[in-house]
């Protein structure tokens, strides 16, 4: 099966994206329907035209505007401190502060963008110290960047115990609580975020928040799901995406396209080791117990890939002399993580053994950090790539647990198989099983039903959010048949 689409009705990819913009300083806006598969699933046309309006507003309240400059101004030692907003003043702004690996960096902005679209906010994302050498700029004529001068600073190491925290409001006031006299409010979404501060996701407490300029989020994860449980969010989101397990795939389409500097490094490796194979097996492993290699790690991938056929088995005794590769099948196996040894491994089971019915194998790591090193912007750049070379793949086994694989899985529309994060340095029984979808998990989801106002099991509240395979807790969106 080859992973290069059957030429797309145009690289726009639905109306996802609009012409426009400089080609050559992002090439892979408009060059990467040549590599990744035809879309999996379509933009709704309610989707495109929200997606135009979003841009809109970005261009008339982002940076660099009059707008936002009497908003910022706001913030600042001679700012009112007045967090109404008034008539004249129709910009809000959602600022986001992302943190922990790419992977939840990603997952992050993507969940912002959406409660940006649906609650008319300009996105600004704090820029860290890589995301400018990761994406190219999403909108046209503005920024989505936040400018280096906001006049907030320590973005990164605010908590839920500042004053202007929605978990103080939420904690001290509950429906009665104002805004007025705040400059900002800052939302803390950690995966290990409080009781109070889920309430955000309710709609009672959108009655105030609604009405503050400046809202400025921490958080490291998807939380789209925990949006498809507000009632006050259901009917525009049917409109967005009819299909409940592409929100995640269309938004990645729509946002992330990797800088020049990094399609580099994603377009040379798959042209040289992936290209002209039959087949491409992604696998992408992540171990959460240490740095050391595992052997109980090995044998879960190898279990998994043999159960679901995934890999061919090999010859376990010499089968004489080798037989003529002509006209054998091919299959590239992309593996990436922090360790080499499963590579190497792996690599070694099909140099050392021929595979059973002749298939030729090849196995390939672009590289193996050994240590994770969250902001490096090189480690970063190399993450991305593989993000996106596992998302070119024909067929894709991920770690439980890993918002890499979530991303890698989610930027293909690829349902991968997933492997169940080990217990006791065990390889589980079974060893993995196929996802219900291509969405991610929220690791972190409320436990709160907003109707009954009262605690519940939120992954029985509707039928398009259910657990995850990997994390009985979790919620991910599926689409329900």
């Amino acid at each position: 099966m080859c992973c290069l689409a059957e030429s797309n009705q145009d690289g726009l990819l639905g109306g996802l994206l609009v012409p426009g913009f400089d080609e050559q300083s992002c090439i892979s806006r408009y060059k990467s329907t040549s590599h990744l598969k035809k879309l999996a699933r379509s933009p709704s046309t309610h989707l495109v035209k929200r997606l135009r309006e979003q841009e809109a507003l970005q261009r008339r309240c982002g940076p660099g505007t009059e707008t936002y400059r009497r908003a910022a101004e706001r913030l600042g030692p001679r700012g009112n401190g007045n967090g109404t907003t008034t008539d004249d003043d129709a910009c809000k702004y959602l600022v986001l502060v992302p943190y922990r690996g790419l992977g939840n960096r990603i997952l992050a902005m993507a969940s912002a963008f959406l409660y940006a679209m649906l609650t008319d906010r300009v996105l600004l994302v704090h820029r860290g110290t890589s995301l400018p050498d990761l994406f190219c700029e999403p909108f046209q004529e503005t920024s989505w960047l936040l400018p280096p001068d906001f006049p907030l600073g320590d973005l990164e190491n605010l908590t839920g115990e500042v004053p202007e925290s929605y978990r103080n409001l939420a904690r001290e006031y509950g429906r009665a609580a104002s805004v007025s006299d705040l400059p900002y409010v800052f939302v803390d979404l950690d995966h290990a975020c409080t009781y109070h501060d889920k309430l955000f996701y309710c709609d009672d407490h959108r009655e105030f928040l609604h009405r503050a300029p400046w809202l400025v989020m921490r958080t490291d994860g998807y939380f789209v799901p925990a949006l498809f449980l507000n009632p006050a969010y259901q009917e525009e989101l049917d409109k967005l995406f009819p299909r409940k397990d592409s929100v995640f795939y269309l938004l990645a389409r729509y946002l992330f396209h990797p800088t020049n500097k990094v399609w580099g490094l994603i377009t040379r490796f798959y042209n040289s080791y992936l290209k002209d194979s039959d087949e491409r097996l992604g696998i992408q492993v992540r171990v959460f117990d240490g740095d050391t290699p595992f052997k109980h790690v090995l044998d879960q991938i190898l279990a998994c890939t043999s159960q679901e056929h995934l890999l061919p088995e090999v010859v376990a005794q010499d089968p004489g002399p080798p037989a003529s590769t002509a006209g054998a099948r091919s299959k590239a196996v992309l593996m990436t993580g922090l360790s080499s040894w499963y590579f190497e491994n792996i690599r070694g089971r099909y140099w050392q053994s021929a595979t059973a019915a002749g298939e030729v194998v090849s196995v390939h790591q672009p590289s193996h950090e050994e240590h994770q090193l969250t902001g490096e912007a090189t480690h970063d750049m190399k993450a991305l790539a593989e993000m996106y070379l596992l998302s070119m793949t024909d067929a894709l086994v991920t770690s439980g647990w890993s918002t890499f694989g979530y991303v890698g899985h989610g930027l293909g529309g690829l349902t991968p198989w997933i492997m169940f994060k080990p217990e006791n340095l065990t390889t589980p029984d079974p060893p993995c099983r196929r996802a219900a979808s291509m969405e991610p998990c929220l690791h972190g989801p409320p436990f709160y039903d907003c109707r009954a106002r009262g605690g519940a099991d939120t992954g029985k509240l509707v039928p398009h959010v259910r657990h995850c395979e990997d994390m009985s807790w979790g919620l991910k969106l599926v689409h329900p048949e």
